[in-house]
């Protein structure tokens, strides 16, 4: 696989862009916004910390700017050419956007980010971090990385303390960020130590036990085992962000994440989700969209040689809607 080309389609979030999120959800400045088919006719759109008014232009916060650990959107927009439309958010009371996945304030917990979202027979579920401390660049610490589930369309979520994965003090735990794929009877989940620099790894659950953090197993290279900290790495570091799904054009399984400090958001393809694969391709260089980072795959559009992803910037502190085509060789 090669890329022959990428460009920016649309800014999708925040002041200017084509859903005009600040003016009709309060939604300002967000990052991230995952991507996963619904199963009712919607893609869902699940965007990290998010600011309204007051929110500062540049980078994220202040938490004073109408802050929100996480905000779900919608599209049903399956021409992509022009940009990824969302027809809503989650809403409050007043229409505009809200948190969807609750914030533990009993505990050390700063912020609940989300890494990756799938729905399973007509249910929604999430994997996402509970962020202890931020660090400096790339690096910050968590509590836990746990599923959240949804069986009214993404209105109402839980976190159920038996879907953990949790980060003890003396040993990083590698299933703090997390990346959903499906294939067959199993669900698959690859995960990352905390922050964007370590390598992923590989777990997977029969379908009907996803929320049971006890029923994975974990790939070491030769098989499979119920110890986490056996799992062997199927994508060598440094993994921030990333994203897997399976490309119909190339007959292959797509993985795009980002790679810190590289600077670059890469692309890998592979036959088998356990590897192995190939090495990274830049598919978004930094040097021509400083404060990069995501790159979630568009589940609509894995059939034909252009892939649509979104990415964030830092600086905008907002969402992009990317376009790579790829080619076989």
């Amino acid at each position: 696989m090669k890329i022959e080309q990428t460009e920016l389609v649309a800014k999708i979030t925040g002041p200017g862009s084509v859903n005009r999120t600040d003016e009709r959800f309060a939604v300002h400045g967000t990052d991230l916004g995952i991507l996963w088919d619904a199963g009712d006719g919607r893609v869902f759109a699940l965007f990290g910390d998010t600011f309204g008014e007051g929110w500062g232009g540049d980078g994220g916060g202040p938490n004073t700017a109408d802050w929100r650990s996480n905000v779900l959107g919608f599209s049903r927009t399956r021409d992509l050419s022009q940009g990824l439309l969302l027809d809503g958010f989650i809403p409050r009371q007043d229409g505009t956007a809200a948190q969807v996945i609750p914030r533990d304030r009993r505990r050390d917990e700063v912020t609940v980010i989300p890494n990756t979202g799938i729905a399973v027979n007509g249910v929604q579920y999430a994997q996402y971090m509970s962020v202890r401390q931020w660090g400096p660049p790339g690096t910050w610490q968590t509590n836990y990385g746990g599923l959240a589930v949804s069986t009214d369309g993404g209105v109402t979520w839980d976190k159920p303390h038996g879907s953990r994965w949790i980060n003890r003090a003396e040993r990083d735990d590698p299933f703090q960020m997390g990346a959903f794929a499906r294939d067959g009877d199993h669900v698959y989940l690859f995960g990352t130590t905390n922050g964007r620099h370590g390598d992923a790894y590989l777990a997977r659950v029969q379908a009907t036990g996803i929320m049971d953090a006890q029923a994975y197993e974990y790939f070491t290279g030769n098989g499979w085992t119920y110890d986490e900290f056996a799992a062997a790495p199927v994508l060598p570091g440094p993994v921030g962000e990333l994203s897997v799904a399976y490309n119909v054009h190339l007959g292959r399984w797509l993985a795009m994440h980002l790679d810190d400090p590289g600077g670059a958001i890469l692309l890998h393809t592979a036959d088998r989700l356990e590897g192995p694969w190939s090495p990274g391709e830049v598919a978004v260089p930094g040097a021509q969209y400083p404060g990069l980072y995501g790159g979630y795959l568009h589940p609509w559009a894995l059939d034909g040689p252009d892939v649509y992803y979104l990415m964030s910037q830092w600086g905008p502190y907002n969402v992009f809607l990317m376009r790579s085509r790829l080619a076989p060789g």
